[in-house]
């Protein structure tokens, strides 16, 4: 009796299902993803082999410049737009919604609020062109005192948010000593300071 032969069939893989789900996942981070845009100013932070790490959500972030100008930052865009609003109830000043928008989008501010409104009214390309001169700062309680106002009203919009202090290597010590006097006479008594990574000291340079 002869045997019966099976017809040979290639074996063949449906990859539908595995590209449909990678144009899913490309779309799902498109779609996610939030892109800063570029900060006003750069700093080169002084190093320390501190290996506390930056939260990634509820951060006030305050930078010295070298020139010792202040920016202030405040991560989360609603909690921007809560600010900002805030800021124009302290000073009077009304804000459009297409200006709160541009903030709520923006990254470090360092503009007085008497400019706010003009450089809030530039289209995105022309605001990364403006040499923003810093957020006022004195020893006063005052509204002239404006990094302590923005504290203020950036711990109620930020829900008390972390506060860290993002200082130039080569920032004049008047310039740090402003902000540390801020913090303290606001009872902003916890915060920390951001450094770039150094390495540990070794046992044979610790015995010298």
């Amino acid at each position: 009796m002869s045997k019966v032969k099976m017809p040979k069939t290639s074996v063949s893989i449906d990859m539908t299902p595995m590209v449909d789900m990678a144009f899913l996942l490309v779309t799902f981070f498109i779609l996610t993803t939030q892109f800063r845009p570029d900060e006003p100013v750069s700093v080169s932070t002084p190093t320390s082999t501190s290996t506390a790490t930056i939260p990634e959500k509820g951060v006030v972030t305050i930078t010295v410049a070298n020139d010792g100008r202040i920016f202030f930052d405040l991560d989360n865009q609603n909690s921007r737009k809560s600010l900002i609003q805030k800021m124009a109830e302290t000073y009077g000043i009304t804000f459009t919604v297409d200006q709160q928008n541009a903030f709520a989008t923006g990254s470090s501010i360092g503009i007085p609020m008497g400019s706010m409104q003009g450089y809030l009214n530039l289209s995105a390309e022309d605001r990364k062109k403006v040499q923003q001169p810093g957020i006022p700062v004195d020893s006063t309680m005052n509204l002239s005192n404006e990094l302590g106002v923005w504290l203020i009203n950036a711990r109620i919009a930020g829900s008390n948010p972390v506060i860290l202090i993002k200082g130039d290597a080569q920032s004049n010590y008047s310039a740090v000593e402003n902000v540390i006097k801020t913090l303290q006479n606001r009872k902003v008594l916890r915060f920390g300071l951001i450094t770039s990574d150094e390495a540990m000291p070794t046992t044979t340079a610790q015995l010298k």
